[in-house]
């Protein structure tokens, strides 16, 4: 890695976010490894023009790694929307010819990324009503990325009983919107 062992703790415990993100906004795992390492080269040249000694150095570290992560992957899906085709006859003539195939994969993205949105509300919504000790464990466990073992002693039970719990919770929102969501995934 790099001879800053805060940078390198740092990407140990961050690079999976990092990854996960970048593959939610482009749907391409090439191109999300791509964006995760353009991320940490971000960030270690901030940290080197700040000299940051530790991860003190930022106010939230996983809400700017996540932001820097999202704005680079739009921008990358951005340019690939203004990219243009260029045709090429069989006389050496070459044409281009504006992609309106990247335009409308983009605006079906969005409109798919949108419905998600709504849907992961609606869950976290009616599960908060269902159940609001699931809620929190959900929450705890896959938005906030806190070890299963530490929300479990956050929550005060035993590790079994925390497993249980999202067991549940995770087979109630697919019996609920099970439906729904693979119905997003074939778009």
């Amino acid at each position: 890695m790099t001879e800053n062992p805060v940078f390198n703790e740092i990407y140990s415990k961050y690079k999976n976010l990092v990854l996960r993100t970048a593959y939610m906004y482009l749907g391409s795992l090439d191109v999300a490894e791509d964006i995760m390492q353009d991320t940490f080269v971000a960030l270690y040249r901030d940290m080197k023009s700040k000299e940051i000694e530790d991860e003190s150095g930022y106010t939230n570290i996983k809400s700017w790694l996540y932001t820097t992560t999202k704005h680079l992957a739009l921008n990358y899906k951005r340019s690939l929307a203004r990219k243009p085709v260029v045709e090429e006859f069989e006389d050496g003539l070459a044409l281009e010819v504006a992609s309106d195939q990247n335009v409308e994969e983009e605006y079906i993205g969005d409109l798919t990324e949108e419905k998600r949105r709504e849907l992961h509300e609606r869950i976290f919504t009616a599960l908060a009503e269902k159940n609001p000790r699931w809620y929190e464990a959900i929450k705890m466990a896959c938005l906030l990325d806190i070890p299963q073992k530490e929300a479990a002693r956050r929550m005060g039970m035993t590790e079994n009983a925390f497993y249980v719990m999202l067991h549940r919770a995770r087979n109630w929102i697919y019996e609920e919107f099970g439906v729904e969501y693979e119905e997003l995934d074939k778009y």
